[in-house]
């Protein structure tokens, strides 16, 4: 299959390594405005470089992964889904909800397979987590997502670019939609918040809590997921999974089960899967709805929070 990156910083970087390394993939080219990043991955992985998106669109290409900024996803998803060229975008899936849907709409109309990188979802600990729970009723959900600032992060606040992560994972792992969201953020480094208290119930009854900054001086990826029968831990990070068995009063204990795992890295895993997707002709694992649907419930909280905003100003 010959495909293609748009963007060269930190994530894109990531994709191209990873498409070097998948059998069966020819890397027709990569994209980008910054000419040392392009002479870099020119030099280490022999691939043909283009500074401009229309000469890199006259390739013959199967798959697109789209690593720019998240205010070019809307304009760059555009001209890709106009040339028929499957791609995937780097999640959000753009920088408001109307952005999002047109994007969809067009996918839609034109039959260009759509994904959003919602990597977190191919992480082996999240999905020991959904087998463990799969005939279980979840009471709540909590995760923590917390790190330093990072400085290519220049266009959106720490809701879009952490916290997207969490508000699909919460989604998923319930299996239910958002009934209510409301949170709290403060901002103390830039323009955008970089702190960020997410609580929401969803339509099943299911509790959650996000956790979410830029403010901490170690990356923290966890999540806590209480049900009827059991209590489970699990580190994103490291990949472990804790199961701990509901609590007997007249025993005064419980058990702890350790789940094993093979470390699997989720973005390999997450480009397999598309391009599996893209051969067999079946519908992608995160689809552009569901991307659309986490920048929908984002606008809920932004709402949220202008009219609390309203309301405390007055």
């Amino acid at each position: 299959m010959n495909v293609g990156v748009i963007g060269l910083g930190w994530m894109g970087k990531v994709h191209l390594r990873l498409y070097s390394e998948l059998r069966g993939v020819n890397i027709a080219g990569v994209v980008d405005v910054d000419p040392e990043a392009l002479g870099q991955v020119q030099q280490q992985y022999g691939v043909p470089t283009f500074s401009s998106l229309d000469e890199f669109l006259e390739n013959d290409l199967d798959a697109v992964s789209v690593c720019v900024p998240t205010g070019r996803h809307h304009e760059i998803g555009l001209q890709l889904i106009a040339k028929g060229v499957p791609l995937l975008m780097e999640k959000p899936l753009a920088a408001t909800v109307g952005q999002g849907r047109e994007l969809v709409t067009a996918a839609r109309a034109a039959g260009v397979p759509l994904m959003v990188g919602h990597l977190e979802r191919f992480n082996p600990a999240v999905a020991r987590i959904a087998e463990i729970i799969q005939d279980d009723d979840v009471i709540s959900i909590q995760i923590e997502r917390v790190g330093p600032y990072p400085p290519r992060i220049q266009d959106v606040g720490v809701i879009k670019d952490l916290g997207s992560h969490d508000i699909d994972l919460v989604a998923h792992i319930s299996g239910s939609r958002y009934k209510r969201v409301f949170a709290v953020t403060s901002t103390t480094l830039g323009k955008h918040e970089d702190t960020a208290l997410i609580s929401a119930e969803m339509e099943n009854g299911t509790l959650a809590q996000i956790t979410t900054n830029w403010i901490t001086p170690y990356k923290s990826r966890t999540i806590h997921v209480a049900t009827k029968t059991r209590y489970i831990e699990a580190n994103l990070i490291t990949q472990q999974v804790k199961e701990y068995s509901k609590f007997e009063t007249y025993q005064s204990s419980y058990n702890v089960r350790e789940w094993p795992l093979v470390y699997r890295e989720p973005v390999r895993e997450e480009l397999t899967r598309f391009l599996a997707a893209i051969r067999s002709g079946s519908e992608m694992p995160i689809t552009g709805e569901d991307g659309l649907y986490v920048l929908e419930t984002i606008e809920r909280i932004e709402t949220f929070l202008t009219c609390q905003g309203e309301t405390s100003t007055d």
